[in-house]
């Protein structure tokens, strides 16, 4: 890699890839796109690289993500670094024995599974999902996984919405993203 591209990812704005869409799923909300980031080849790298930069001196076995956008920063994060992805799927999408949970959402209630031989006994699991909001998923996945039997040492995400709290459902667990918003 030449010195330009070096240095461009060492000052890289992620926040000129996140497309901010108002209105959208619904009146009122302000959805934040990621999808800016996997069409720029430079933008997915400098999260792949800073995923593994961040972790690189912390015992991880595997990596659990959730469906399906956290697939996409979990796959090549556990090929850089020799370890399992251990896909979260909604319910009904896992053939076999899986460990399932019920959680809630802001106006519903949604389930996910992960098949329960997937999960890595007394192992640490890194979980992982494109963007943290509420913390809800997450919060359901990190059950699965200790009921399961892991430990669950950290929670990635490549964009934090902080301002709806995510910690104070996501604590003890320490949660780090690439970028936050506050509500702007």
């Amino acid at each position: 890699m030449d010195i330009v591209k070096e240095q461009f990812i060492k000052e890289f704005n992620l926040d000129e890839y996140i497309r901010k869409v108002p209105d959208f799923p619904k009146k009122g909300i302000l959805f934040y796109d990621i999808t800016g980031i996997l069409s720029s080849p430079l933008a997915f790298k400098y999260c792949i690289d800073k995923m593994a930069e961040i972790y690189k001196d912390q015992k991880i076995d595997a990596i659990a993500a959730i469906e399906a956008r956290g697939f996409l920063f979990a796959s090549p994060f556990a090929y850089k670094l020799g370890i399992p992805v251990i896909p979260i799927r909604k319910k009904g999408k896992l053939p076999g024995v899986t460990l399932s949970k019920k959680y809630d959402l802001e106006y519903a209630q949604a389930e996910i599974e992960v098949h329960a031989a997937d999960v890595p006994r007394g192992k640490n699991v890194l979980l992982t999902d494109d963007l943290i909001a509420t913390g809800g998923t997450l919060n359901a996945a990190r059950s699965l996984l200790v009921e399961g039997g892991a430990q669950v040492p950290g929670i990635f995400g490549i964009v934090g919405l902080p301002f709806l709290n995510y910690k104070n459902l996501l604590d003890p667990t320490p949660v780090i993203t690439l970028i936050d918003f506050h509500g702007e």
